[in-house]
């Protein structure tokens, strides 16, 4: 299988989980996640099972191996994850990590996998008498790994000493728009929520033409970061600032999606060279997103982590865009078209 069939399969599941997201928020509630934080996780955790769970996760995950997962992890990191802020393009760091309890040594084939296809590194650390102080050096990983924008991935409570393993993920974006908008024109103008009534949010405003597709019921804008082409006359142009915080245990979405086994005590039997391997379940997947986009461009990271316990879009016409209402928005990868950050703004003054 091809990277670009791949990335397909990766979009499906992105836009499953955004969809599942969306539809079950509570009313005027903004949104982020990211997909490509995510989905390294469940690598990971699909690289150490076996049997009726392995199934489950390769039919969620749309892929048919284990290898076709492993092998876009490492395409990932190297093809769409290196940063590019050297070169004048975005700054876009990508990192995985793994924290196994010392009394365990993962199986082979299972360190290989890490090492290799997701770039990380075993850290073997004692969950059964320092579970807090585990718990902190995770924290403290993922708040460096995303320069300080999520700097609480695990909650106080999700590690104890039946803990073993914990898989993690942080990813950081940050990229100048090809075109800024200048400050001083940014004004404040009425949003429009879904109860009909507004609030006053400062728009953005600009006079470039712009990326812009019209289809019968919506309009797509796209804003490039340093580069690209056929940009079209704009009428009036504006869309809103906002910053905003999110953050779900993404096992109890991919429960509701029907992935299920992981979570049940059964299946995850290569990963540790040890007989406890045959009792392990996760117990555990949390997500937190933070995205700003203001002026200047965007700044946005996301960290995933998993913990692992023993059981117990062409228009010639001038279009006019507004984002004077509620919209979703993605940060997007154009070589190969990886979903990095997916949101929905219901309320733009709401963090």
């Amino acid at each position: 299988m091809d990277i670009r069939e791949s990335v397909g399969n990766h979009t499906h599941v992105s836009l499953l989980l955004a969809k599942h997201l969306f539809s079950n928020k509570s009313k005027d509630a903004n949104i982020v996640f990211s997909p490509a934080s995510i989905h390294p996780v469940l690598g990971l955790i699909t690289a150490g099972s076996k049997g009726p769970t392995l199934d489950q996760l390769l039919t969620f995950l749309k892929s048919k191996t284990t290898e076709e997962i492993n092998s876009l992890s490492s395409q990932l990191v190297t093809l769409v994850f290196g940063d590019g802020g050297s070169l004048g393009g975005p700054r876009l760091s990508f990192v995985n990590g793994v924290w196994v309890d010392q009394s365990l040594s993962l199986k082979p084939a299972f360190k290989e996998i890490v090492a290799t296809a997701y770039k990380a590194a075993a850290s073997h650390v004692d969950f059964q008498t320092k579970a807090v102080e585990v718990t902190k050096e995770v924290n403290l990983w993922a708040e460096k790994e995303t320069s300080g924008l999520i700097k609480e991935i695990l909650p106080s409570d999700s590690v104890d000493c039946s803990t073993r393993l914990i898989f993690a993920n942080a990813v950081y974006f940050k990229g100048d728009w090809d075109q800024k908008f200048d400050a001083s024109s940014t004004k404040d103008s009425d949003f429009f929520l879904l109860n009909g009534s507004s609030v006053q949010v400062p728009f953005m405003t600009s006079e470039e033409r712009q990326y812009i597709r019209a289809f019968s019921s919506f309009k797509v804008l796209g804003l490039p970061y340093k580069q690209g082409e056929d940009k079209l006359k704009v009428g009036a142009f504006s869309i809103p600032k906002f910053k905003i915080s999110f953050g779900f245990e993404a096992s109890e979405v991919l429960k509701g999606l029907g992935l299920v086994l992981p979570f049940s005590g059964d299946g995850l039997t290569e990963m540790v060279d040890s007989p406890t391997g045959q009792d392990l379940y996760v117990s555990s997947i949390f997500h937190k997103s933070f995205i700003e986009v203001n002026e200047e461009g965007t700044e946005a990271a996301a960290a995933t982590a998993g913990v692992v316990m023993l059981c117990s879009f062409v228009i010639e016409d001038e279009l006019d865009f507004v984002a004077d209402h509620p919209f979703l928005f993605v940060v997007r990868e154009d070589t190969t078209g990886v979903l990095l950050f997916i949101g929905q703004i219901d309320n733009p003054l709401l963090g």
